[in-house]
């Protein structure tokens, strides 16, 4: 029997979901092209801004993003991993509206962060305002033994945010330096690694000065990719 399908929801944004199938490749063990999973990546940079939708009212994406789904179960998609951290706030509306299992992002996180050797204790987190705002990791990591730090206002407004829309315009590169000064605060504060819970900060810190930095960094695109590996491949 052939395995299951992952279904890949991705265009939120669309480097980040092109990003994930390549981690997803470089995380199979594989001599060549037939031992590669197979995946089918929805890529809708159409659906409306989450960050807007979550906390200014914004036009809902859960809409776009159910038909994104249903495009990926057409596909014959056999789970769903959706490379926005943003995204999930909608989670449990979309894992209700399928049978597709929805490999959790903030889940994969926990999972990279024990197999890093932090189980429990305080944690640095990064992300967009609506992701930290409304607790998508905190609760999640808390059942978990973790707490928390977060960028206060100011970062986010100064360096975060704006970071995060540079990477959107395709400037990957002028984001890093902010980004890793954010991640730096964080350690200093007490964190024992930093989560880089939005998919698109993980573009702009896999350069020599972040692996140079001592920081632990959680690359959420990566997680999410080994946790999607491993739910088609669970040995």
């Amino acid at each position: 029997m052939a395995e299951p399908i992952i279904g890949v929801l991705g265009g939120m944004g669309p480097l980040a979901g092109a990003d994930f199938l390549a981690r997803l490749t470089l995380a199979t063990p594989a001599a060549r092209d037939q031992d590669h999973v197979r995946a089918v990546l929805w890529s809708d940079p159409t659906v409306p801004d989450r960050t807007e939708a979550a906390l200014a009212g914004g036009p809902s994406p859960l809409p776009a993003m159910l038909a994104g789904v249903r495009v990926l179960e057409r596909a014959g998609a056999g789970c769903l991993a959706i490379p926005c951290n943003t995204a999930h706030l909608w989670a449990d509306e979309i894992a209700a509206a399928t049978a597709l299992k929805l490999i959790h992002i903030v889940d994969a996180a926990a999972v990279a962060l024990a197999s890093r050797g932090i189980e429990g204790g305080t944690v640095g987190l990064m992300g967009t305002a609506a992701t930290l705002r409304l607790d998508l990791y905190q609760g999640r990591l808390a059942a978990r033994g973790y707490a928390c730090l977060v960028p206060d206002e100011a970062e986010m407004g100064s360096l975060v945010t704006p970071a995060i829309a540079r990477i959107k315009a395709n400037d990957v590169g002028g984001a890093a330096a902010p980004l890793l000064a954010v991640a730096r605060r964080l350690a200093d504060r007490g964190a024992a690694a930093v989560v880089l819970g939005c998919t698109e900060i993980p573009l702009a810190l896999r350069g020599p000065d972040a692996a140079a930095s001592g920081i632990l960094l959680i690359d959420t695109i990566d997680a999410l990719a080994r946790a999607a590996l491993a739910w088609v491949r669970p040995r």
